[in-house]
């Protein structure tokens, strides 16, 4: 049996903010800041990532119906996940099989696809909750 093999990427705007996150805790490292909420949301990250590469369903799956329509219309999404990460920020991720070629050997994997990292704030907006 073939073990099964999961390749994590950030893509659009997550990938972005992933990068200047990461540039941001190396610019505070770099003035000697030892602790801040940019470094714990990396490290929140990192560890989220390395949990996800070990079981791809982690996170708390969004039903359909609550699918908000970035995600549909820029991503194509057909399942929505979440992670939640400190001070309420979330990761969104999607699940996808990659494109099979012709090949006479098939390697099992499973492509996860991290669409977004943002806070409450924006969370609530995209998703369309509402404070009450």
């Amino acid at each position: 049996m073939a073990e099964r093999k999961i390749l994590v990427t950030f893509v659009g705007d997550a990938k972005e903010e992933y990068l200047a996150l990461r540039a941001t805790v190396a610019k505070e490292s770099e003035a000697g800041v030892a602790i801040s909420f940019h470094r714990t949301l990396l490290a929140a990250i990192d560890a989220k990532i390395v949990l996800l590469k070990q079981s791809a369903g982690f996170g708390t799956h969004i039903p359909r119906r609550l699918f908000p329509l970035k995600y549909l219309q820029e991503y194509g999404v057909t399942n929505l996940w979440k992670v939640d990460l400190p001070g309420y920020w979330r990761m969104i991720y999607t699940i996808r099989q990659p494109q099979r070629g012709n090949s006479q050997v098939e390697v099992l994997e499973i492509m996860l696809d991290i669409l977004d990292v943002i806070d409450h704030k924006e969370y609530d907006c995209i998703f369309g909750y509402r404070k009450r």
